[in-house]
């Protein structure tokens, strides 16, 4: 039995001995199923792994043993890679490390059965991640449930951990070194089927022939050939030169998308590319440092963190008592304009039969070509099989009338931003659906209560705000308006879910959540250009604080249009902090609106595929800056403008209980506006900085502007109180 005295345990764990069953279906085989007690799904946590260890130590002195199988309570439920909570729980390097001792031995004694004469069998179906599939790789054959819900690979990466016990070392192995990097770097769980065509697995079967089709090839009754490298093996795998031409390539890359900020994803690349050349004992033992080393890292806690907040954002599609609402067969969406059309096509594609109204033909057609060439990439990309293709295509009906809606589940508006337009419509549509239809509106701007004034069952109407692109952009908010009745926030949760989206639940208040924060960094990087400093200098130490773009890039993205309508919205609700600056008003005035007009702080030209580096000619002329007063800020003076002008209104939003944890906020601004995940989020940043020091600076920030022409900005620095409160109490956002 291993020692697991003074790692990390649930408080559940069960009894040793009740988490793996071993039966024996015939002479010479062995059948090991993982069926912990105390999970709905096997975890490789220590109480699991202490007793596969008991289980492996019985079987190597088990005579005439020929086979082993190892699989999962059900052929879909294999196991779902190791225990986060015990991963989120380590600090120290020296324990993290003793953890992945435990891994790492336990898997190759596995292994040795196979040096024994012992054909070992992974039979696993369903999600089969990290830990789960290295326990795979372990074993001398892998086959998988030939079935959608099966996903297997290692995205220990997407964590900020790396694949220690034994993925770096025995994938290159199995696949080959490039081939490998992909797996392990890009951190994707792949389909059954691209798995197997790719090596991580040797044999598709159904699932319900799993177990006795692996048993038929532990007892050698069924033969399985692993796909072989064949000379490339040897021209790659083995050859030093190759390997090291590859290694600086991939770190090159890694540097380029990350800047440095993600450091498992170099270390992983290192060990992988070198693993065919090393002994394995001696990958393993690099394993085992640089494991412990990003496993007890800030980077890998702010990562398994997110992962944790995700899973726990699922949550809110259930009702109190952990019932699921009824499943949305049947959904509408009325306005086929750029959002109406993306969020019709992904309801079609996600399973829900959707009829999009509109009153322009021309709308309504665009919407359907978008729609088809959308469907047809996924195709060509084998995203879709060609059922799914079809499938896709036939669930998007178009409507120039409202009829037909009298079966629908779920509405939701994308018509023009004022509010007569969205009351009208809601009007028409609640006469012909029925009395508990959710009617959800995905305004940006307007109030979700005063959209439902006047209307009949005021409670079913939610906001449900996306975001540009609405296919690309994970987050939505559900605004909560004042008459909205949980089952309403419930069930836009589940469309969300639905829909791949990760939902948060907002308060009905001026901008919601994310671009109520936006609006004040925004403007402070635009006041910052219009006192002097160079707009490339403010893009650039954006980027290197960790944002995916600049905030002048950001800008035209949006529109500069759409920009200045929310930043008035948001002075009307907040009042002076939240003032907009003028700098822009003469590109407004001629045309210049950014990505939309191929022009705005950026050149964007059509016939370019990448997005351009320059900035417009006319900055100079149209957007002159009036003065120079901050030129000579230094670096990490113009940072804190941005950041934290961004950071008080966050703090102001959980002092006004816009959102119901700081753990949601954070989870919004990552997904909302693509604040660093390696930070962790905005209040987890702050945490991070501590609050006295969050208070240092914005007193800084805010005695800084007292002389500058516009001191209402000095509005946006003034402390929260609920800083001064964390600093007497020696706390953080996130403390309990």
């Amino acid at each position: 039995m291993i020692d697991i005295s003074g790692l990390p345990i649930p408080e559940n764990a069960p009894a040793p001995g009740s988490c793996i069953r071993i039966e024996t279906p015939e002479p010479g085989l062995a059948v090991v199923i993982l069926d912990p007690p105390h999970r709905s799904l096997a975890v490789l946590d220590l109480p699991l792994m202490r007793d596969l260890s008991t289980a492996i130590d019985e079987l190597a002195t088990t005579p005439d043993l020929r086979g082993v199988v190892i699989t999962g309570r059900d052929p879909m439920a294999f196991a779902a890679g190791a225990d986060i909570d015990a991963i989120e729980s380590l600090r120290d390097p020296a324990l993290t490390q003793r953890m992945i001792s435990v891994g790492q031995d336990l898997f190759n004694r596995i292994a040795q059965l196979g040096q024994r004469g012992v054909h070992t069998v992974a039979a696993v179906g369903g999600s089969v991640p990290g830990g789960a599939y290295e326990l795979s790789l372990a074993c001398r054959t892998i086959i998988i449930a030939d079935d959608p819900k099966s996903r297997i690979g290692l995205p220990e990466t997407q964590l900020g951990i790396l694949p220690a016990w034994g993925g770096c070392q025995r994938l290159p192995r199995r696949i080959g070194v490039p081939a490998a990097l992909d797996a392990i770097l890009k951190g994707r769980l792949l389909p059954a089927k691209t798995a197997h065509r790719k090596g991580l697995v040797d044999r598709l079967t159904p699932p319900e022939y799993l177990v006795r089709v692996a048993c038929d090839v532990a007892m050698g009754r069924t033969r399985v050939r692993r796909k072989s490298r064949g000379i490339w093996k040897w021209l790659v795998d083995r050859n030093p030169l190759a390997l090291g031409v590859i290694g600086v390539q991939v770190q090159k890359t890694i540097q380029k998308q990350t800047r440095g900020n993600y450091p498992a994803a170099p270390a992983a690349a290192r060990l992988v590319t070198w693993a065919p050349l090393r002994p394995l004992k001696s990958g393993l033992a690099s394993e085992g440092f640089e494991g412990a080393r990003l496993g007890s890292g800030d980077v890998c806690k702010n990562l398994v963190r997110i992962f944790k907040m995700m899973e726990g954002a699922k949550r809110l599609g259930k009702t109190a008592d952990g019932a699921s609402p009824a499943r949305i067969e049947r959904g509408a969406v009325l306005g086929a304009g750029v959002m109406g059309g993306e969020i019709a096509s992904l309801m079609a594609e996600k399973g829900i039969a959707t009829r999009l109204f509109d009153i322009s033909p021309a709308g309504l057609d665009a919407a359907l070509i978008q729609h088809r060439t959308d469907i047809a990439k996924k195709l060509k990309r084998r995203r879709l099989l060609p059922y799914q293709h079809d499938e896709a295509l036939d669930r998007l009906d178009v409507s120039g009338e409202l009829v037909g809606f009298g079966r629908t589940q779920f509405a939701i508006e994308a018509v023009a931003e004022r509010i007569e337009v969205k009351r009208k419509v809601f009007g028409e549509l609640a006469s012909l659906v029925s009395s508990d239809t959710i009617l959800a509106t995905n305004t940006s701007s307007l109030s979700v209560t005063a959209i439902a004034e006047g209307l009949p069952n005021p409670e079913r109407v939610v906001g449900v705000h996306f975001f540009n692109p609405v296919k690309r952009m994970p987050l939505v908010e559900i605004v909560r308006g004042e008459h909205t009745s949980e089952a309403a926030v419930t069930a836009a949760a589940t469309y969300a879910l639905r829909l791949g989206k990760t939902p948060v639940v907002v308060a009905d208040v001026a901008g919601f959540l994310v671009n109520r924060l936006l609006g004040p960094y925004l403007d402070e990087a635009l006041r910052l250009y219009d006192s002097g400093v160079s707009p490339r200098r403010i893009e650039q130490l954006a980027r290197r604080f960790g944002m995916p773009m600049g905030p002048f890039r950001l800008l035209d993205e949006v529109g500069l249009d759409i920009a200045a309508h929310a930043a008035a919205s948001l002075q009307a609700a907040y009042g002076e902090r939240m003032t907009p600056s003028t700098v822009i008003q003469p590109l407004l005035d001629a045309g210049h609106l950014g990505k939309k007009t191929g022009d705005g702080f950026y050149v964007h030209l059509s016939f370019k595929p990448h997005v351009s580096k320059e900035f417009s000619s006319d900055l100079g002329r149209l957007a002159r800056p009036h003065s120079a007063q901050e030129e000579f800020l230094s670096d990490q003076e113009i940072t804190d403008r941005m950041m934290l002008a961004m950071l008080g209104e966050a703090a102001r939003c959980v002092e006004e209980d816009v959102v119901a944890s700081p753990s949601d906020l954070d989870l919004a601004t990552i997904f909302g506006m693509g604040f660093p995940p390696f930070r962790g989020g905005l209040l987890r940043w702050a945490d991070s900085l501590g609050a006295k020091e969050v208070i240092r600076r914005m007193e800084h920030c805010a005695s800084a502007i007292e002389s500058l022409p516009s001191p209402e900005r000095r509005e946006r620095f003034v402390v929260p109180e609920i800083f001064r409160t964390l600093d007497r109490e020696g706390r953080g956002f996130h403390d309990s």
